[in-house]
């Protein structure tokens, strides 16, 4: 095969974590139905029947006319059924709510944040480190705005100040953030007045926020929105939805555990969901459509309340499993996640080369385990910087079964015995 590097026209394109781990696994023999490999750098949460979770899915109808193309703002039954869904749990007894208008649907978040990110002006465009690896080549390709990043410490548990968020807004003079609430790989999160002193800055400093909010229905900690379900989501404190700087991404991808579906959505005033649509028009056409018809039901507050209420029962136990056996074998947690299904793993206690989270990584695929490695997380667009941080960590994901967790743990600490 010719290197694409040879062939003219063309730039290297870096894989993200996650796509990199698992490449570099497949090498090693990995597959997915493979018995003795544990994925433990999973960014997907089991997609199996779970105690107490509505039945899940197992056939599709489609009616002829979805043969059709959707069209590329999503088809609007699904977009009103979107904007009830932010407007039952979020907006109860508020003036301003949301409709079809305010909703664009996309083929997964991935392609949402595209739309976005192809819409945005001339600016400078604010990120935090650690955050998300597939931000670092969208915050690249795109050259209209310079992403700014932004450094989160463990001194602070991973948070920023409100005072030196504003600061950083009017100092940098930013027009955009991006952030994931709650953010992978930290599990960390903003909720209930902070997560409202955020969307007021958002408003006096005519900043716009953008909430990646896939993992808010994945928080174990006793945070209820209005309707009493424990949620998250920056739309709550919003007050007019066609005004207000904030726009939220979300999907079924992880809240209602159907990844393959890739159906997703952008919430946000009426003025961007219609330059979303423009972008969507040269960018991908538009999502799946006989999907948009059977995600109606997966929005009916009774289904999701269901689903979620399961979610947080299972992965709150998973949790806890993996966080005790890391301790046992001496990997740090820096701060408990609150929420995703993620560990941000403080390694620097193992031995060398194990502290280095590419080489636990390496040596962890010679024992069929895959964990992916911190310095993915130091979202770098451009390569602008030489020095990446978080050589010292790795993401561990409980998303997978539990059976998968404990075969993954135990491979673990097989790695860790070998350089004792």
């Amino acid at each position: 095969m010719v290197s694409t590097s040879s062939i003219p026209g063309f730039r290297p394109v870096p894989k993200t974590g996650v796509i990199y781990v698992m490449t570099e696994a497949a090498k090693h023999g990995f597959s997915y139905d493979a018995p003795d490999w544990a994925n433990l750098g999973q960014g997907s949460p089991e997609t199996g029947s779970l105690p107490g979770a509505p039945n899940r899915i197992s056939q599709v109808s489609i009616d002829p006319g979805a043969h059709r193309y959707a069209a590329v703002p999503g088809e609007i039954a699904l977009r009103q059924k979107v904007a009830d869904f932010y407007n039952h749990f979020f907006r109860q007894g508020k003036t301003s709510q949301y409709t079809y208008k305010n909703v664009s649907i996309a083929s997964g978040g991935r392609a949402a944040l595209t739309r976005l990110a192809a819409t945005l002006g001339n600016i400078n465009m604010g990120h935090f480190l650690p955050d998300y690896t597939a931000y670092e080549e969208l915050l690249s390709v795109f050259k209209a705005f310079i992403p700014i990043p932004i450094l989160l410490d463990t001194g602070s548990n991973y948070h920023i100040p409100l005072a030196k968020l504003r600061d950083e807004i009017l100092g940098r003079g930013l027009r955009a953030i991006l952030l994931s609430n709650p953010c992978n790989p930290t599990g960390q999160y903003l909720a209930g007045e902070k997560l409202k002193a955020w969307v007021d800055v958002a408003r006096d400093t005519s900043c716009t926020i953008i909430w990646d909010e896939f993992y808010s229905h994945f928080v174990y900690d006793d945070v209820l929105t209005q309707s009493g379900q424990r949620m998250i989501s920056a739309t709550e404190f919003v007050d007019d939805v066609n005004t207000d700087p904030v726009i939220v991404v979300d999907g079924l991808t992880k809240n209602w555990r159907y990844p393959g579906w890739r159906i997703s959505w952008t919430l946000g005033p009426a003025s961007v969901i219609e330059l979303i649509a423009s972008a969507g028009s040269f960018l991908d056409g538009g999502a799946n459509h006989p999907f948009q018809n059977e995600a109606l039901r997966l929005l009916e507050p009774d289904f999701a309340v269901q689903e979620t209420r399961a979610i947080q029962r299972h992965f709150s136990a998973k949790r806890q499993f993996v966080l005790d056996r890391l301790a046992e074998l001496n990997i740090g947690v820096d701060a408990k996640p609150g929420g995703t299904f993620y560990v941000w793993a403080d390694l620097s206690k193992l031995p060398p080369p194990l502290n280095d989270g590419v080489r636990f990584f390496e040596e962890g695929l010679k024992e069929h385990v895959i964990t992916v490695p911190g310095v993915f997380f130091d979202v770098n667009p451009d390569r602008r910087r030489r020095q990446r941080r978080y050589q010292h960590y790795c993401r561990i994901s409980f998303g997978p079964e539990m059976k998968k967790l404990a075969l993954g743990l135990n491979a673990i600490e097989r790695v860790i015995a070998k350089f004792a």
